[in-house]
């Protein structure tokens, strides 16, 4: 009865999951698709899905158009320094946190989460109202530091799971030897936190590379713009959008996530796994 039970429930659940996997990969299977069409295929056969005429020319208008360049290398310059810095921030935090023994750590802790809460116009609003008075509108700074604080609260309570995953016994040996606690931290502890550190470092790439709204609001000249706002402003007219070259840039922007997550992938869930819940 015991295999029975089973056999019937693969039976149900597989054609379920390949539904809900099928329906998952449709926008994407479309963007894909619509890259290679023509501009004209695009709008005389909405309905179609596969393109008559296969064809790479908005890939060459893409790649050929130098903003693209721009959008790109802003993004990545943008997210990298938001990653090392949140990494970096979040590691000292989270050690700090597992490590430490102060009256009211647990409420510092519980009000870091509860920013997480508050909705992200709120804090666009106080954000770029500082920037503004302090000058830093439609600069790497602002955008920068917004990404470090949109990702940083949940990093903190990743990286102290896994600092309290470390044995603290292992770092007062070290400190026995002659370490004293940063070298400790920086030898010892630090290699044992380095899949929560990708994670953090993939998590905080992420959530900066696939923002719209912070980086359209903060950033005014097209020199400064990212590249989903870049991508809004190029592709997106008042009259016609261009669906094909919006897809072909949205397929080649995807692909260094996509590899990025591919070959990182284990150390993300670990990190939401276990960093996350532990503490």
């Amino acid at each position: 009865m015991s295999g029975a039970w089973r056999w019937r429930q693969r039976l149900v659940l597989a054609p379920l999951l390949l539904l809900s996997l099928g329906f998952s990969l449709l926008p994407v299977i479309w963007m894909v698709f619509t890259s290679f069409k023509t501009s004209n295929a695009v709008f005389g056969a909405p309905g179609r899905l596969l393109p008559l005429v296969w064809t790479l020319s908005a890939y060459r208008t893409v790649l050929g158009d130098g903003n693209f360049v721009v959008y790109f290398a802003n993004s990545l310059f943008v997210n990298l320094c938001a990653s090392v810095a949140t990494v970096a921030l979040a590691t000292l935090a989270g050690y700090s946190f597992s490590r430490m023994r102060t009256r009211g750590k647990q409420a510092v802790m519980l009000g870091i989460l509860a920013t997480q809460m508050f909705p992200s116009a709120v804090l666009l609003i106080a954000l770029y109202v500082i920037f503004r008075d302090l000058g830093l509108l439609d600069s790497y700074a602002s955008l920068i530091l917004s990404y470090v604080t949109l990702g940083l609260p949940f990093s903190v309570w990743m990286m102290r799971g896994f600092a309290e995953a470390v044995p603290i016994d292992v770092e007062e040996a070290a400190m026995i030897d002659g370490c004293g606690r940063l070298q400790a931290l920086w030898r010892v502890v630090v290699p044992m936190m380095l899949p929560g550190m990708i994670a953090v470092a993939l998590f905080s790439f992420l959530v900066g590379w696939n923002d719209l709204v912070w980086a359209l609001t903060l950033t005014t000249s097209p020199s400064m713009r990212l590249i989903p706002p870049g991508f809004v402003s190029t592709y997106v007219g008042q009259f016609q959008t261009y669906w094909n070259q919006l897809m072909a840039g949205s397929v080649l922007v995807s692909l260094p996530t996509v590899i990025i997550f591919t070959l990182l992938q284990k150390y993300l869930v670990q990190g939401i796994t276990s960093g996350a819940v532990k503490g």
